[in-house]
């Protein structure tokens, strides 16, 4: 890998492109909610108030059609890590306390990649790719970490064991006490409610401060806030602010925490050289009613296939270079975001296959820019539910969970989904975002060329439990 760098600095130099010197380098910034829906922010048709998201789309540019590898918590940050689909890279669903797997080692993350050109990199928030040593950030390219291993649901007052009695023995075999951790040391005290109240707060402030200190310097921030997934805490400065209910001023303080990072940005003149992208997991867990964002428009939520559960808001924003107050329709995803960033760095890729593209076409507006990504596949867990491209989206049959008809949930306690299934079907995404009518009677060949780029997906990745050999391992904690 050394001996690559040498070969591409040579070559830059001797066509006359001299590498970028760290002063012209771009410093990123990915902010990355959990569970938040398309319909949760103002840019998006929401009325809850998100001024400093709403300024961040007037001076930058929202991504319409921007969709994550998996509806679900780990799978989905794995692919935003490296670049790849989740299935190629061997992390599916959400990966519990007590699993022994992880992101493998030898996958090649985007702070890795930031790091070839001298980067400071950070990340500060919840991180769900593995909780042992050798698979926290530290040891995945990041300087600096602090933040819950896995989801904030994930503790002894879940749902399923909060009714529990202390001694229950069910409650024994379930969430472990709940610890953040800086670096790869588990802090001491056991997280409670009164300090998941902090931790957007918390987060902002690192990541403020990692903002100041490498002011001079180029830097990676990746901010992945445990809001707005349940159960929802906020500070007391948010308490009641929105007037539209906890959900609502959880996403006031996520709101907030943008804007303490843009200012940061502008204050320290760094506006024209850094890119800040806004985006999600997955979409609103839809069983927890009222303590649950909105698809909007959408079909369905998190863990399931349709868009409600993989598109997400987006935002990016980098005054000068991203036209301000503009819109992409084009298939885009958070795959693309670490062959974009080496693209920007001018860094090598990984040596390993991945499937993420260059989208700085999109990213900058050029005109009649496309997507790159010609077919798209959607896994929920090991099954491919779906394939798509920027206006064509052929469901595969499957069953999914859903909650129409259901009696949602209330104040933190789930209602239960019900298990429908959906047949074959075409839908017209760019006439039809909610996938209310099928129309593969009359576009029998659009039809026959997704489902041949879906046996192809399956011929390399595989389907279920048969794995493809595209599909790396990945990493198992060994005692």
């Amino acid at each position: 890998m050394k001996n690559f760098i040498r070969i591409i600095t040579f070559l830059f130099v001797a066509i006359g492109l001299p590498p970028l010197h760290a002063a012209e380098l771009p410093n990123v910034v990915i902010v990355f909610i959990d569970d938040m829906g398309y319909g949760d922010i103002g840019p998006f048709g929401s009325t809850i108030p998100t001024p400093n998201l709403d300024r961040m789309a007037s001076e930058g540019r929202r991504f319409t059609n921007f969709i994550v590898s998996s509806p679900v918590c780990s799978a989905s940050r794995a692919a935003l890590m490296t670049g790849s689909y989740h299935r190629r890279v061997g992390i599916s669903g959400a990966l519990g306390p007590t699993a022994p797997t992880g992101l493998h080692p030898n996958e090649e993350t985007i702070a890795e990649i930031f790091k070839k050109k001298g980067y400071a990199t950070a990340c500060y928030g919840k991180w769900h790719l593995g909780r042992h040593p050798e698979f926290l950030p530290p040891n995945q390219g990041f300087d600096e970490y602090f933040g819950l291993p896995y989801s904030n649901d994930m503790w002894p007052l879940h749902p399923d064991y909060a009714h529990l009695p202390p001694d229950a023995e069910k409650r024994k075999r379930g969430f472990p006490d709940l610890h953040l951790i800086e670096g790869t040391t588990v802090q001491p005290e056991i997280v409670t409610g009164e300090i998941q109240k902090t931790l957007t707060t918390q987060y902002t402030q690192r990541a403020v401060q990692f903002i100041e200190k490498n002011a001079e310097k180029p830097f990676f921030l990746y901010l992945p806030h445990s809001m707005v997934h349940v159960p929802l805490f906020v500070s007391e400065k948010f308490d009641g602010k929105s007037g539209l209910g906890k959900f609502g001023d959880v996403v006031m303080e996520i709101d907030w925490s943008v804007g303490q990072i843009l200012d940061t940005i502008r204050k320290l003149n760094l506006d024209k050289k850094t890119l800040v992208i806004f985006t999600s997991d997955n979409g609103p867990w839809l069983s927890y009613g009222n303590h649950a964002g909105t698809a909007g428009k959408l079909r369905e939520g998190k863990g399931t296939g349709f868009e409600g559960g993989v598109r997400e808001p987006t935002i990016a924003w980098f005054p000068g270079k991203i036209p301000a107050g503009t819109q992409c329709d084009q298939l885009a995803s958070t795959i693309d975001l670490l062959p974009t960033s080496a693209a920007l760095i001018d860094a090598p890729l990984p040596e390993q296959k991945i499937d993420g593209k260059d989208i700085r076409p999109l990213l900058f507006g050029e005109p009649n820019a496309v997507s790159p990504h010609k077919a798209f596949p959607i896994y929920y867990g090991r099954k491919l539910l779906a394939v798509r491209d920027t206006r064509w989206k052929l469901v595969l049959p499957h069953q999914y969970r859903s909650i129409d008809g259901q009696e949602p949930g209330k104040n933190g306690t789930p209602g239960k989904y019900m298990q429908k299934q959906t047949p074959l079907a075409l839908y017209d995404l760019q006439n039809d975002v909610g996938e209310t009518t099928d129309v593969q009677a009359e576009h029998p060949d659009i039809v026959k060329r997704l489902q041949t780029e879906a046996e192809n997906i399956i011929e390399e990745l595989g389907d279920g439990n048969q794995n493809g050999p595209g599909v790396r391992p990945a990493g198992v904690h060994k005692n």
